[in-house]
């Protein structure tokens, strides 16, 4: 009897004190008997393993019904105001470590569950180098290496949505890929403050089924960790990132910009089957100065972006399938120049609980166009190269390390052109107030 109740007992210890060493145990458990060393070996088994997860149910009010928004998604028709869980995620994480508590193995799941379906986020498994602690290698399904606020966790991050910028070159921010990791790990490396990130992915992320041609977008990032600037502990982190891709062309019907602010069409036969690119080159940066004990801290981010983008007449979204018309042929291609940035603010308020955040970003699809040259007449421009700036701001409180709250608006201003329905900025501000659980 005594048996059965300590069992259930002693294992939910377990695994609910995953972040203790050995010796701990060694020291509360009886190894002398066969109960105790099974208990011992269930924990070097699953010593490293982590549950964590958060939702993030959150209520939001549009300045007009049914407006298309970066801000959680379009509103419907009819709507302008909407409960919604944003997101629910449950994450695993499992690490196996030597008898010099260096990494060997490392594997990750991560699925989402929300009103609008259960999807997966994170799958992958990371081999680490043992002889020299300098490499790692991980494949299957995780974030790309490029940029900061991509690779941002949005259970940390300050603002309830990424940039729009993010959004649409990057959706889901997640691909299906091979990395090598250059870390150095041994505390008393000339290089440890260094991590340099390289692969090659699929290229159009999770908004498709499976990738649909043979070429490969290759993504590197290096990256400078925290680094000390003064006495009073300064920190500054930077980082620079390019994409080298594209997708195959279907379509020998290519379009591209000229010096007259339209776009002029190249059908030449031999544009089917070449590569339309995809270039993306990045730099990022992030101060922090401490404020003091216990007050938090103030904060400024930026990012900024320029390439080349290839995608459709009306979007500037990497496609995640063959683009086709209604007709059932291959869709034209469009392919722009862009560019776009954010910068952040962020101020604790005399307190590591309370917190405000300014937003700044802008992502303009088509560099070569402006104002009203969008919607000329025969000059080929859409919705899709009209540039956006947002200015976001919010409060957050911290209640406690599981509990978050969070009001932020979103103030959306679009360029005026001549195209019918976007003479003017558009009424399509969002104000969102959020609750995040985190275990």
């Amino acid at each position: 009897m005594r048996f059965n109740k300590f069992l259930p007992v002693a294992c939910c210890l377990l695994v609910t004190s995953m972040g203790a060493r050995a010796q701990f145990l060694m020291d509360m458990i009886d190894t002398t008997t066969n109960l105790g060393k099974g208990m011992l070996s269930m924990y070097q088994k699953y010593d490293a393993l982590r549950f964590s997860g958060y939702i993030q149910p959150q209520f939001q009010m549009a300045t007009a019904r049914g407006i298309d928004s970066y801000a959680g998604g379009n509103f419907n028709p009819q709507s302008d105001n909407r409960w919604m869980l944003r997101r629910g995620r449950i994450r695993v994480d499992y690490e196996h470590y030597n008898d010099q508590d260096m990494p060997v193995l490392q594997f990750a799941f991560q699925f989402d569950g929300t009103e609008r379906g259960v999807n997966i986020r994170d799958f992958y498994g990371r081999v680490f180098d043992t002889r020299f602690n300098l490499f790692s290698f991980a494949a299957g399904m995780f974030a790309r290496p490029f940029g900061y606020e991509v690779n941002l966790s949005s259970a940390d991050r300050e603002t309830p949505e990424r940039g729009r910028m993010s959004q649409i070159l990057m959706k889901t921010e997640r691909d299906i890929g091979g990395m090598v990791s250059f870390e150095p790990r041994r505390r008393d490396h000339p290089l440890r403050f260094l991590k340099i990130d390289a692969g090659l992915f699929n290229g159009q992320g999770l908004t498709g089924p499976s990738d649909f041609d043979s070429h490969k977008d290759f993504i590197a990032r290096i990256y400078v960790k925290p680094r000390k600037l003064n006495a009073q502990n300064w920190t500054l982190v930077g980082g620079a990132s390019i994409l080298m891709g594209g997708m195959q062309q279907f379509t020998r019907v290519i379009y591209t910009m000229d010096n007259a602010h339209s776009f002029k069409v190249d059908s030449a036969v031999a544009n089917a089957g070449k590569i339309a690119p995809r270039h993306y080159y990045g730099a990022d940066m992030q101060l922090k100065i401490p404020n003091g004990k216990g007050k938090g801290s103030t904060q400024f981010r930026a990012e900024y972006i320029r390439g080349k983008q290839t995608a459709t007449a009306l979007t500037t979204e990497t496609p995640g399938t063959i683009p086709m018309k209604s007709d059932g042929s291959y869709a034209p291609l469009y392919i722009r120049k862009f560019d776009g940035a954010y910068l952040y603010f962020i101020q604790n308020l005399a307190s590591d609980k309370h917190q405000v955040v300014v937003r700044y970003d802008w992502y303009d699809p088509n560099t070569d166009v402006k104002g009203k040259q969008i919607g000329a007449p025969d000059a080929g421009l859409t919705q899709a190269d009209i540039r956006y700036n947002t200015l976001g701001f919010g409060y957050l409180y911290y209640l406690n390390e599981h509990l978050k709250l969070s009001v932020y608006y979103d103030w959306v201003k679009n360029e005026a052109t001549a195209l019918p329905g976007y003479e003017q900025d558009l009424d399509d501000n969002v104000l969102t107030c959020r609750l995040q659980y985190r275990f």
